[in-house]
């Protein structure tokens, strides 16, 4: 048997839908909220702009505002991304949803229960040994490598820990990208 992997297989690791956001609600003391539609509010003051984010509680459906910007002058803002938030543009949603630094400013954490699927191909794993597995994520999704893998391969996770070659700790939460061998069972 052969030391280098005979197959190579991708997996990816996709956001289903926007994580909730761990963040008290002034009103009902609840820790989740939601971006909802994803929308934006943008105030101006002369040539100062605030925009923020608008999240809704899930308990008590409170609307709630995390600061973007903060008297923030209008041409220092890119134009397009200015016109984005006007719009109300998806995809901005998402980027400042899971920018850690807004996350940071306005103290809350994104919990991404049932938020994220695995792709793995229909590969089977029956005869060839050892099996080499690209890892990329797709968004930030904080997972155990060990519980992905255990997932990914329908393995027990002390059968991961037992047969799969990692760089990475498998035990410890990561959102980067990592390469995994796996080997024979005995």
């Amino acid at each position: 048997m052969s030391s280098s992997p005979h197959i190579v297989l991708p997996w990816v690791v996709r956001r289903t839908r926007l994580p909730l956001l761990s963040l008290r609600c002034v009103d009902c003391r609840s820790e989740s909220a939601t971006t909802g539609d994803g929308r934006f509010r943008v105030n101006a003051n002369g040539k100062l702009l605030d925009v923020w984010l608008l999240v809704r509680c899930v308990s008590c459906d409170r609307t709630s505002k995390l600061t973007v910007y903060e008297r923030a002058a209008v041409r220092s803002i890119d134009p397009g991304e200015l016109h984005g938030y006007h719009v109300n543009d998806p995809e901005l949603v998402a980027s400042r949803l899971l920018d850690p630094l807004l996350a940071r400013r306005n103290r809350f954490t994104l919990d991404w229960t049932d938020a994220w699927r695995l792709d793995t191909p229909p590969e089977r794993l029956d005869e060839t040994w050892p099996v080499r597995v690209d890892v990329v994520f797709e968004d930030p999704v904080p997972v155990r490598p060990e519980r992905l893998i255990a997932q990914g391969l329908g393995l027990s996770r002390t059968e991961v820990l037992r047969r799969v070659k990692c760089d990475i700790s498998l035990r410890r939460s990561t959102s980067a990208d990592f390469t995994f061998t796996v080997t024979a069972g005995d």
